[in-house]
């Protein structure tokens, strides 16, 4: 069996929700959200470095940019900190 890389393990995500959950309970905040988007994101960027005519993924890709774009525009509007803070955190802007 080949050894694969998943796009996000249920390990991986938990530890997400960990370090940026706002409370004790919070598992979809915008800032977690967006925490596990940008998961998925950069690894399907990679995934095209290997897969350049993946244009199905390709769309996919686009609709969770879209998604936590979104997201981010909320998250400016309702606490401009909070978004400087993840933006520098997830170091998203360059």
């Amino acid at each position: 069996m080949e050894d694969r890389q998943v796009a996000l393990t249920k390990d991986r995500k938990t530890e997400l929700i960990g370090s940026y959950k706002t409370h004790d309970a919070d598992t979809g905040s915008p800032e977690v959200q967006v925490a596990i988007l940008s998961e998925r994101i950069n690894y399907l960027t990679d995934h095209f470095k290997a897969h350049a005519k993946d244009h199905h993924s390709r769309r996919g890709l686009l609709m969770l940019v879209g998604r936590r774009r979104r997201l981010l525009d909320y998250l400016k509007v309702k606490d401009a900190q909070r978004y400087a803070d993840l933006i520098k955190r997830l170091n998203i802007r360059k």
